[in-house]
């Protein structure tokens, strides 16, 4: 999310960036970057509609999209409990539904839009012990193509990039002898980098990029085609 704010703001955009829970590293990225930063849940709907009011009053209405809250809460199937259904399936799938529901109706008017979701390998892939995860994903893939059909009258395109492994910093958590066989296992011979995402973001919500919606664009090393 930092890496497509940053390219964002250096292609010269407006740019402000939502978060939830992390407030050091809130504070820390506005201080460095001078994006602004806003505080909400994305997972409930109200409180994602008292936040775009608020980026509305201050900075005017939202002309391009990135969603890109996610979480994960992995177990095997069998012992996964509801809660960990939820609030997955609210993190990365209710919050698209919320979020564009407070911008949508600008766009419309403006006759001018770009959503762009962020997804995952593991939507289109599946993973072992994310059936949470990968569900959300996944139907990440139907919203968007779903979205875009209806948007296409309106100049509104709705993408989706989906990552594969990038060297994030929870990736670099996973063990060594581990980390080495994900890395062997993709073709290009290493992780994905932040710039690979924001390049393919920057790209998506381009004037130019006014034929392509509906589409899940994969940026994964050739980890896994699709």
């Amino acid at each position: 999310g930092a890496g497509i704010a940053r390219a964002l703001k250096e292609a010269g955009y407006r740019v402000v960036v939502n978060y939830f829970s992390a407030d050091a590293v809130a504070r820390d990225f506005e201080a460095a970057s001078g994006i602004p930063v806003f505080k909400w849940d994305v997972s409930d709907f109200d409180a994602c509609k008292a936040g775009i009011e608020d980026v509305r009053r201050q900075h005017g209405a939202v002309e391009i999209l990135i969603n890109n809250a996610g979480t994960v809460s992995d177990n095997k199937f069998e012992n996964m409990d509801e809660a960990q259904w939820h609030r997955v399936l609210r993190v990365n799938l209710d919050s698209l539904f919320h979020m564009c529901q407070q911008v949508y109706p600008d766009m419309m008017a403006n006759k001018w839009g770009r959503i762009v979701n962020i997804g995952s390998m593991n939507g289109q892939a599946g993973q072992l012990n994310q059936g949470n995860y990968v569900a959300a994903k996944s139907g990440m893939h139907g919203f968007t193509k779903a979205l875009a059909l209806e948007g296409a009258k309106h100049g509104i395109t709705v993408n989706t990039v989906a990552p594969g492994y990038v060297d994030t910093d929870m990736v670099r958590a996973v063990p060594e002898n581990v980390l080495e066989k994900i890395i062997a296992s993709i073709p290009v011979g290493r992780l994905g980098r932040a710039g690979d995402i924001a390049r393919t973001v920057k790209f998506l919500v381009a004037d130019d990029a006014d034929f392509i919606t509906g589409s899940t664009l994969s940026v994964n090393g050739g980890h896994h085609m699709y």
